[in-house]
């Protein structure tokens, strides 16, 4: 099991296993149009993890929750989000609607992914932090979080001028509000707090095993350069220039 977890070939798995998971929901889907739409981010975004895995890996887990992630993806644009039969999917399998249970009045797909984007790829861009920019103790926990927030903001703004720019049917499945005034303001916040809940549980799981989390925590929050900033640092700078010129 060991030896799995840490194959450097499992993300070559994952990644053929999710071009036939893919290619499968690839046949006919209910929006050929808002299929390839959906699909266009989805296809950069494994580009970046391929081009990058030499020289920027990932580890197994964060890998995992990428592929997750896309999976969900996948049926969205399958079906296109506000059409996802999980109703139908529930009543076969239990004997009746998922929404009754709940008294849900709209399809409520979308809010599950917007969560699952925050939940699941929170601990890959917090990987990124603390191997790029050496991020520790409370800001390798925010910066996940702030960042997250920040691309569920950007990805409601493509869908916004997706829907300026398509317009008709094709721009109103890919925003998927189903006449919701607030659907933009509730996605970030479910991605948002999907984010908040991972950062948590990897808190926890640090707080619970690493005796070294609390005086990590409290390092990362004192000042690393007491040295001139803002305005001084600006008035150095521009003495230092007139006195090379002279």
């Amino acid at each position: 099991m060991k030896r799995f977890l840490f194959n450097p070939r499992y993300p070559l798995f994952l990644l053929v296993l999710l071009f036939i998971y893919w290619s499968a929901w690839a046949f006919h889907p209910v929006d050929r149009s808002d299929w390839m739409l959906e699909n266009a981010l989805t296809i950069l975004f494994v580009a970046a993890l391929i081009v990058s895995y030499r020289w920027f890996p990932l580890t197994n887990i964060s890998y995992t929750l990428m592929f997750i992630f896309l999976c969900l993806h996948t049926i969205g644009a399958h079906y296109t989000y506000s059409l996802v039969p999980y109703n139908e999917w529930t009543k076969k399998i239990f004997g009746s609607a998922l929404n009754d249970w709940f008294g849900f009045k709209r399809n409520h797909f979308d809010r599950l992914v917007h969560f699952c984007f925050g939940f699941l790829l929170a601990h890959p861009i917090r990987e990124m932090f603390m191997r790029v920019a050496g991020a520790k103790g409370f800001w390798s926990y925010y910066l996940p979080l702030d960042l997250t927030m920040s691309f569920s903001m950007l990805y409601e703004l493509i869908e916004w001028a997706a829907a300026i720019t398509f317009g008709g049917n094709l721009g109103d499945a890919y925003v998927g509000a189903q006449g919701d005034i607030w659907d933009a303001q509730k996605d970030m916040a479910l991605a948002s707090l999907g984010a908040l809940l991972s950062m948590c549980v990897v808190a926890f799981i640090n707080w619970k095993f690493d005796k070294n989390f609390g005086a990590e925590l409290r390092e990362s929050l004192r000042a690393k350069d007491i040295g001139p900033l803002g305005e001084t640092k600006l008035r150095e700078l521009t003495a230092g220039g007139v006195k090379r010129e002279t």
